[in-house]
Formats: C-alpha cells, sequence, structure tokens
C-alpha cells in the first residue's frame, strides 16, 4: 500500500508520515519498516511454494531473491 493511501487511512498529512517513516529512530518508522518486512516474507513464501510446483517465473524469482539475500548478508 502507499504510503499516502495509508495517510488517508490513518487521517494523517501523507508528508507527515513520510517524514515520520524516514526518521529510522521513530515508532512509526519502525512499525512501517516490520510491516512491510511482513509483507515480503509472505511473498517470498507464495513465490517459493509456486517455485516448488515448477512454476517458471517463480522458480526465476525465486533464485533472484536468494541471490539478493545471499548479496546482503
Amino acid at each position: 500500500m502507499k504510503i499516502s493511501d495509508m495517510a488517508v487511512i490513518l487521517d494523517i498529512p501523507a508528508d507527515v508520515l513520510r517524514s515520520d517513516i524516514a526518521d529510522r529512530s521513530s515508532d512509526v518508522s519502525k512499525a512501517y519498516r516490520r510491516g512491510k518486512a511482513a509483507s515480503k516474507v509472505k511473498l517470498h513464501s507464495q513465490e517459493m511454494m509456486l517455485a516448488q510446483v515448477g512454476s517458471p517465473l517463480a522458480i526465476e524469482n525465486a533464485h533472484r531473491n536468494l541471490l539478493d539475500m545471499e548479496d546482503d548478508e
């Protein structure tokens, strides 16, 4: 979900939310990054399940994800 959409739901200006997210020491930023990471975990899990049943695109994406993980170690 885009930050501007989140701001509408939270009823705050989007620039305020962006500023809070940019401050990595803020609770807002930490919550945002945890949520974003949790979404990535779900997507990667689905991608791995599709790769295990032979989806060529999922296999390619899963391989790229693993390479990205190695690059970040």
